[in-house]
């Protein structure tokens, strides 16, 4: 039985529903590495051809040769992209792992603190959210099925992140010299009480606190001071001197809120 010679190019039109088909109709049975990548497919019908000794008519020998020599040709091209890199994990702390493939950066997972989430764990790719889960092995998932079929945004390896570093910390320093607090490399400090620290990675900034070992996202470097600050009820209360009421974060509401209870009591 004979069948046709597909090229790269058809090939390369034709959907994956397309590809399943012609895999089962011409009787392919290479092993597929990933059955989701359009890639995988290609190359396991392409290296069927090349394998297969095909009964054609003589006039067509010259279009047989060319359609055989530009699949070889593809499998060759195409046998390091059908088998990305296996991706490892990094984990920073609990609340934060990072993804890479070799020595590049690919994705981050963070958790957030945030009240009246219920989807915590989030990817972020470029310090912007691409998707969030209830667990982080939602997010472990995304990760792995973007990344092989290649639709994972391409993420930026720290070109800016220093520049923007020192940017915040210069924020963070001028806001703890402003609230009379004391910035050491090992964290924030009031009265030689250690207060937390602040983290930058991968352009996400975290306050954590000493005690608790609690964090949470912050937007700048002036709310990452603020609410370790709040480890003190009455802090929050200053916080309104300097804040305007729709800038509050749940965060914000929280302390204050347990300061007015200390009141009353």
């Amino acid at each position: 039985m004979t069948h046709v010679i597909y090229t790269h190019q058809q090939l390369q039109h034709k959907s994956i529903a397309d590809l399943k088909q012609i895999y089962s109709d011409i009787g392919c049975t290479v092993e597929l590495g990933n059955r989701y990548s359009k890639n995988a497919w290609i190359a396991a019908i392409a290296q069927h051809q090349a394998q297969r000794i095909h009964r054609i008519a003589p006039a067509a020998l010259d279009e047989q040769a060319q359609a055989q020599e530009e699949l070889e040709n593809f499998i060759a091209q195409q046998a390091e992209e059908i088998a990305p890199e296996s991706l490892t994990v990094r984990e920073i702390s609990f609340y934060e792992q990072e993804y890479y493939a070799g020595e590049r950066l690919i994705a981050t997972i963070t958790y957030d603190g945030e009240d009246f989430v219920t989807q915590r764990w989030v990817v972020m790719v470029n310090r912007q959210e691409i998707h969030r889960h209830y667990a982080p092995e939602g997010c472990d998932r995304f990760i792995h099925w973007k990344y092989l079929d290649g639709k994972l945004p391409v993420q930026e390896q720290s070109v800016r992140e220093t520049s923007t570093g020192n940017e915040v910390m210069a924020e963070i320093a001028t806001e703890c010299e402003k609230r009379g607090l004391e910035l050491l490399d090992d964290g924030v400090y009031k009265d030689n009480y250690k207060l937390g620290e602040v983290e930058l990675r991968q352009g996400i900034l975290w306050a954590i606190r000493a005690e608790s070992r609690e964090r949470v996202m912050c937007d700048r470097g002036v709310d990452a001071v603020w609410w370790l600050s709040t480890a003190n009820a009455s802090s929050a209360e200053e916080y309104l001197q300097y804040h305007p009421l729709e800038q509050l974060k749940n965060y914000h509401w929280e302390q204050l809120f347990i300061g007015a209870e200390l009141v009353a009591v």
